[in-house]
């Protein structure tokens, strides 16, 4: 290996930003940490032996012995997660290379089902047309999943892009509600948003912020029972102003609540209920928000309902 391969190798910092990870998750910044305990055990092992061992030789040989022994299972452990790392960045980048490549035909079919929808080509029968609103919405579905994984792909490696800006949250929050009524209404469910006037403005990203939004009330409607009620608060608490959405729907069992936010998580009630959906949403969300210096949570019974918040600063 030569030197300047051996100087990446100890480049902890440009290590980490190629894994897309966090310092104490990088395994160069790891090895280098475990190599200074070892020094320093090494040390400890020989200041103790010297008052235990009377021949200063026997010492130094046990602590090189032990030494070379930490080192190489902190050599190999290293490797192990790098290799982890690597697999992880390349199917990152793998995930985002095939998304990128799908966005492109699924937009052609997209706008080539809408023309023919549109009558303009050719006349279209009612059951023709019934067959392009098939095909329109498969297509609607696949693209939001292209779309999520797309996010997903751009938050493990680091490149999520946040433009933070005083926004004001109750506009964007009653604009949305108002974007959602027609599938609220088609799941015969009814949305309650009675804010408090004069609330200030938060510092986020409003796209982003917009996507956290979207898809907790999307989910708040999707999963709850026939002539439910979904209600959403916004207040300000301190510093913060808090979001908050609250449902009766089937909720979360018990047991399933600790992966609520992890990828590709759906619960099995929400499965029997409601097979479509990819189960990024909430993953998605709790990035965007944790990035965007908030909190987000919930409280949820099976059966009963769901509650799902959020809070960001104020600006």
């Amino acid at each position: 290996m030569s030197f300047k391969e051996i100087s990446a190798q100890l480049n902890a910092i440009g290590q980490c930003r190629k894994y897309g990870l966090s310092i104490w998750q990088c395994p160069q910044f790891l090895f280098l940490l475990m190599g200074l305990i070892i020094i320093v055990s090494a040390l400890a092992i020989y200041a103790i032996g010297l008052r235990y061992v009377e021949e200063p030789e026997m010492v130094a040989l046990i602590v090189l012995i032990i030494s070379a022994i930490l080192m190489a299972i902190a050599m190999i452990i290293t490797r192990s997660f790098e290799r982890l790392a690597e697999a992880n960045r390349l199917k990152s980048e793998f995930v985002s290379v095939v998304s990128h490549q799908l966005r492109s035909p699924l937009s052609n079919l997209k706008w080539a089902t809408e023309l023919l929808m549109s009558g303009k080509i050719t006349k279209v029968s009612e059951k023709q047309s019934e067959y392009f609103k098939i095909l329109k919405e498969n297509n609607d579905r696949m693209q939001n999943l292209i779309s999520d994984l797309l996010t997903v792909s751009r938050i493990e490696q680091g490149r999520l892009p946040l433009q933070k800006k005083e926004i004001s949250l109750l506009d964007l929050v009653k604009e949305i509600i108002k974007g959602l009524d027609v599938f609220a209404k088609a799941s015969n469910v009814e949305v309650v948003f009675q804010p408090k006037d004069s609330l200030p403005k938060v510092l986020a990203d409003p796209s982003q912020a917009r996507l956290v939004i979207e898809n907790i009330l999307d989910n708040a409607i999707r999963y709850t029972k026939e002539k439910g009620k979904v209600e959403v608060t916004l207040t300000k608490k301190g510093k913060n102003l808090y979001f908050e959405v609250k449902d009766k729907g089937v909720g979360i069992p018990q047991e399933e609540q600790k992966y609520i936010f992890q990828k590709f998580f759906r619960s099995e009630n929400v499965l029997r209920h409601q097979t479509e959906g990819s189960g990024l949403g909430l993953y998605i969300a709790k990035s965007i928000i944790e990035k965007s210096g908030g909190k987000i949570g919930f409280r949820s019974q099976e059966n009963v309902g769901s509650t799902f918040w959020f809070s960001l600063p104020i600006k």
